[in-house]
């Protein structure tokens, strides 16, 4: 069953909205519906188009948002969903007011991912690759915090 604003009860658990700020978590809610998923990549295809947040923990979702998952459901995780994240985000400029990122247009959408040999998802690469980029940003980080004055 959709869950409304005027239904929405005050509680713990994340709902979310297609929001572009705060990953997309517009209310927290005690509710539960047949959307309350988790290690799920949420795609906005109305409100802010084509934005999109991974989400670790469990949440239920608004309909005008797509929870996207690998079929291979043993690959999700923090990294290749992040992975997935910045794939999905390089479409954006294609998805304007007059050309809507529908759920039809989604299904169609092309993203370009590394694939191994075979042909298949290199997930593997996917995660070294944002691992790299983590401690990139977090020696960023620690370097400006222990800069030396």
């Amino acid at each position: 069953m959709r869950l409304t604003k005027a239904n929405q009860e005050m509680g713990e658990r994340p709902f979310i909205g297609a929001s572009d700020n705060e990953n997309g978590v517009t209310a927290f809610v005690s509710n539960t519906n047949k959307s309350l998923d988790e290690n799920v990549l949420g795609v906005n295809y109305n409100g802010s188009v084509v934005e999109n947040f991974y989400h670790p923990y469990q949440a239920i979702f608004s309909d005008d948002v797509k929870r996207v998952k690998w079929k291979d459901k043993n690959q999700g995780n923090k990294y290749t969903y992040l992975f997935l994240k910045e794939m999905i985000l390089s479409q954006k400029v294609k998805y304007a007011y007059g050309y809507k990122f529908n759920g039809e247009r989604m299904k169609r959408q092309k993203i370009m991912l590394p694939v191994t040999e075979a042909g298949l998802p290199d997930y593997d690469y996917m995660k070294t690759y944002m691992k790299k980029q983590e401690l990139e940003q977090i020696f960023k980080i620690l370097n400006y915090l222990y800069r030396e004055e």
